[in-house]
């Protein structure tokens, strides 16, 4: 049997083993866990951006691009100089926690390109510190509306990112820095307002206590005006009997003397 017609299909056969180990890297892919990825089909219609390729094993043609994306939760960090409403300059540190959405990562990718964090987080989370920042003074900032500026940062933050494919999981400003001198006159008026505060709180409760001790008094005043308009000479008279009789009944020794003054009441004496 002659195996020399053999030659050319194993020839072929090598040749094509060694282009497709070759093109091993262009034709095979694996999606790690966290990971989806687009393909660009530079003969079929470009940017597949509705077939999003989840994590595994998968091929494709050599000529084709696929595009991955690192769709776990990340973070970035921020710090910037903004100016509040009367022009102050303000040094805010900013920490955001974002991720594609999942299904949209091809739409992501034809917008911005992998290089999303800085071509749109980044500058759009600058920009929503800036503007909510800006109606504020550096009082309000430092002190009595910190929660509200903080919620409308992440408010803006949210709607804008969430309209370009990303989604934010919170905004933190982790520290709000003012010129020294500003900080000391901020705290020293909050100061001041605390004391002013406590002052009047004093004033108020000795206001309160003055007025409960005036009713009381008019209170004691009127029941001795109401016993006083009650006692007449008859209604002693009878109580000195009753109280009289009272002892006289008790086992104690007692020497009552009866009065007859102008009260007629009795006049006791005892050892106890």
């Amino acid at each position: 049997m002659d195996n020399r017609k053999f030659l050319p299909v194993i020839v072929i056969g090598v040749i094509a083993l060694v282009v497709v180990i070759a093109l091993s890297s262009s034709i095979f892919y694996t999606i790690q866990a966290g990971e989806k990825a687009v393909i660009f089909k530079k003969f079929g219609g470009g940017l597949d951006k509705e077939n999003i390729i989840g994590q595994g094993f998968g091929f494709k043609a050599p000529w084709n691009d696929l595009h991955v994306y690192d769709v776990r939760e990340t973070s970035t960090e921020e710090q910037m100089d903004v100016l509040d409403k009367n022009g102050l300059s303000i040094n805010v540190d900013v920490t955001v926690r974002f991720h594609p959405i999942y299904l949209s990562v091809g739409y992501l990718h034809e917008n911005f390109g992998q290089d999303y964090v800085n071509r749109l987080v980044v500058p759009e989370v600058r920009s929503a510190v800036r503007q909510v920042m800006g109606r504020y003074s550096a009082e309000e900032i430092y002190s009595t509306k910190r929660g509200e500026v903080e919620s409308g940062i992440k408010a803006e933050t949210e709607k804008t990112l969430g309209d370009n494919y990303i989604q934010m999981k919170t905004l933190l400003i982790r520290s709000i820095n003012l010129p020294e001198q500003i900080k000391l006159a901020i705290e020293n008026k909050l100061k001041q307002e605390q004391e002013a505060l406590a002052y009047q709180f004093r004033l108020e409760k000795e206001k309160s206590e003055a007025e409960r001790k005036r009713i009381a008094a008019e209170g004691e005043a009127r029941a001795n005006q109401i016993i006083n308009s009650s006692l007449t000479n008859n209604l002693l008279k009878m109580r000195g009997i009753e109280a009289t009789t009272s002892l006289a009944n008790s086992p104690n020794s007692k020497v009552v003397v009866i009065g007859s003054g102008g009260d007629g009441l009795p006049l006791i004496l005892g050892n106890n």
